[in-house]
């Protein structure tokens, strides 16, 4: 990833970070797919492209468990960026590289497709879809897991001093 001098928020991606987000959407897409492996949540998608252990993010799956809440996969990026970008002291302030990439974060997140849903709460964005394991909302929340973990990666190109590796997709056994 190259240092710049411009604005990291507003400067274009180059060649090596755009084949890192396109290597972040492609790995999420496939881990909540389930059809190559095994499937995973929303925000374990999200958590294991950036090698996050998995464990704290399955309070994550259908918006905090009851579907009440935001969206997994939007939460699981800002987690993901508070754990690469934050300071590790429980006492520390916002470092300046994690203000700048949620900013930058929750403004693109804005922009991601909603369906036909007023906010990112997962059961309004899954009801119109009809029965939650039902193959309309399984594309729909693919789709968006893998959104989400490219803004996620492109966060991290813009604002991180070094972005951690994409997970590599396990083999199936």
């Amino acid at each position: 990833m190259v240092e710049s001098r411009q604005d990291p928020a507003t400067r274009p991606l180059d060649p090596d970070e755009q084949a890192y987000v396109a290597r972040a959407r492609a790995t999420a897409h496939t881990l909540y797919e389930g059809v190559r492996v095994a499937h995973r949540s929303c925000g374990i998608a999200v958590a294991e492209v950036f090698g996050r252990p998995t464990a704290p993010y399955q309070v994550l799956r259908r918006g905090g468990i009851t579907g009440a809440g935001t969206c997994g996969a939007l939460r699981a990026g800002e987690h993901v960026l508070g754990e690469l970008l934050g300071d590790p002291d429980p006492t520390g302030a916002v470092t300046a590289a994690l203000r700048a990439a949620i900013t930058w974060y929750q403004a693109a997140a804005a922009t991601i497709d909603r369906g036909a849903s007023p906010d990112v709460i997962c059961n309004n964005l899954v009801r119109p879809l009809g029965d939650f394991a039902g193959p309309r909302r399984l594309a729909f929340c693919t789709s968006l897991a893998a959104q989400v973990a490219a803004l996620t990666a492109e966060a991290l190109c813009r604002f991180a001093a070094t972005p951690p590796p994409i997970t590599a997709i396990p083999e199936e056994p």
